[in-house]
């Protein structure tokens, strides 16, 4: 069995696309997936987290039960604009070894539009798992090229979700593999 890298890039993507997800409110997430397009109430002004994986999205909004999660979306992008939040982002806190310093670290923090977290990757259960699963915060221009020029299309998965809860059953996970992270991304990020 192949040792699964501490943090890796797990998600849903062919050629042209990555799936990431998220949770909403209803208000958000119904015209969302009935228009295909970021109703008014999504906000192009605040950071918004993008998850590749689904496991991590069921633990975070506790399989679509948890206050203003309720909806889930499958929010398919392509992979030119998803590569390029990657190669915007930062780490979120500070790391020795992938960062010159703590003040070299927040000059970029303060300058980049997108952050990255690696949080435990869940199973089934939610628990904890030994690898990381990336979180991804895009602000400012960012937000504004994933809710437009970026944006595919938007799937509703909340009853997926609900049944996923019901079942566990891992036949039903959508299929993620190894994402092929930029390079210089990768060294940025930790994940080299």
């Amino acid at each position: 069995m192949n040792e699964v890298p501490k943090r890796q890039i797990r998600a849903r993507y062919d050629d042209e696309t990555v799936t990431v997800y998220q949770a909403f409110r209803p208000e958000i997430g119904d015209p969302a997936v009935a228009d295909g397009r970021w109703p008014e109430a999504f906000s192009v002004e605040r950071m918004t987290w993008i998850k590749p994986s689904f496991r991590w999205l069921m633990y975070r909004s506790d399989w679509a039960r948890a206050e203003g999660q309720s909806r889930i979306l499958g929010v398919v992008i392509s992979r030119r604009g998803f590569d390029a939040a990657l190669e915007a982002a930062v780490l979120s806190g500070y790391k020795p070894g992938v960062h010159a310093s703590k003040a070299e670290w927040q000059r970029a923090l303060r300058r980049s539009p997108a952050r990255v977290q690696w949080d435990p990757e869940r199973d089934l259960d939610l628990r904890p798992l030994p690898h990381r699963s990336l979180q991804l915060g895009l602000s400012g221009e960012l937000v504004r090229r994933y809710a437009g020029e970026w944006l595919v299309r938007i799937e509703d998965l909340t009853p997926l979700a609900r049944e996923l809860h019901a079942t566990r059953d891992a036949a039903l996970l959508p299929p993620e593999r190894p994402y092929p992270m930029p390079p210089g991304a990768a060294v940025r990020l930790g994940a080299a």
